[in-house]
């Protein structure tokens, strides 16, 4: 079996519902690992609530981080990083027009470092329980945010949804790209125009020289549009949205049933003994 690439996405993914590794996925990417298989994590987290599962797996390699607006390699500071947030003007532009629609709340990343644009404990209850110690700054993003953002969530009333997406889609088009996270936040992800996984692991690939009919990505959400057409092997979860499912090449088990390790075990013909 030739070297490939697997990428990993981490919500509804990777992850179970409960925010973890299940066991005998675990134990079939370790496996994969040592064959020559090459893990890599691809995600819209930023590195701080995604390098914990890093390690669990035992991992370096570079990162995915952001939907592709950092691509870094958390074990080599020597690796040619590549971060690409969005001008800060763009980003006010945005806050502004969030502001006239009074959506709920505003948070924008810079790095690992977040910035909040009102105190809500929801919001950063959800934070703190998939991160460890987030730092946060709480006040109005317009006085408080004074760098290029790597990413804004926005997190308006559901009914604000497409208002806000067809500002977005209207207005700045040519500088952004936007997603929706999956239930139960309809909380919107602004990275930079031209960012996305598939970009990262096109990056990762060339300098691990994988050909793309050798990379195999597994997604469940629109931010996994691009990765899983770029990847030659392309593997819709069975709990992803309808449109991923349309144009993946593959359609595995939920991120409940351990959908990855299914079809990895079978695909790179893996002998795993596993708990069942």
């Amino acid at each position: 079996m030739k070297k490939h690439m697997i990428a990993l996405d981490l919500d509804g993914t990777l992850l179970t519902d409960d925010k973890i590794i299940s066991e005998r996925t675990k134990q079939v990417l370790f496996r994969a690992k040592e064959e020559g298989h090459i893990l890599v994590i691809s995600t819209g987290r930023p590195h701080r609530a995604s390098i914990n599962y890093y390690h669990e797996l035992g991992l370096d390699t570079p990162m995915v981080n952001f939907n592709g607006a950092l691509i870094h390699h958390p074990q080599n500071r020597n690796w040619d990083a590549l971060h690409t947030p969005m001008p800060i003007r763009t980003a006010h532009k945005i806050i502004d027009a969030c502001y006239d629609l009074r959506v709920n709340n505003i948070l924008a990343e810079v790095l690992d470092d977040v910035y909040i644009d009102s105190f809500d404990s929801k919001l950063i209850g959800f934070f703190d329980e998939i991160e460890d110690e987030a730092p946060f700054v709480i006040g109005n993003l317009k006085q408080k945010l004074e760098e290029d953002p790597t990413s804004i969530l926005v997190y308006p009333e559901e009914e604000q949804v497409q208002q806000l997406r067809s500002h977005l889609d209207n207005y700045h088009a040519e500088v952004i790209e936007h997603r929706k996270w999956g239930a139960p936040w309809n909380v919107i992800e602004i990275i930079k125009k031209g960012m996305n996984k598939a970009v990262g692991l096109h990056k990762i690939a060339h300098y691990f020289d994988i050909p793309e009919d050798r990379i195999i990505a597994f997604g469940d959400e629109d931010n996994d549009l691009e990765m899983i057409d770029y990847a030659g092997v392309g593997v819709a979860m069975g709990n992803a949205i309808d449109e991923l499912k349309s144009i993946a090449k593959h359609v595995t088990a939920t991120n409940e049933e351990d959908g990855i390790g299914s079809f990895l075990e079978e695909y790179l013909k893996l002998k795993v003994n596993t708990p069942s």
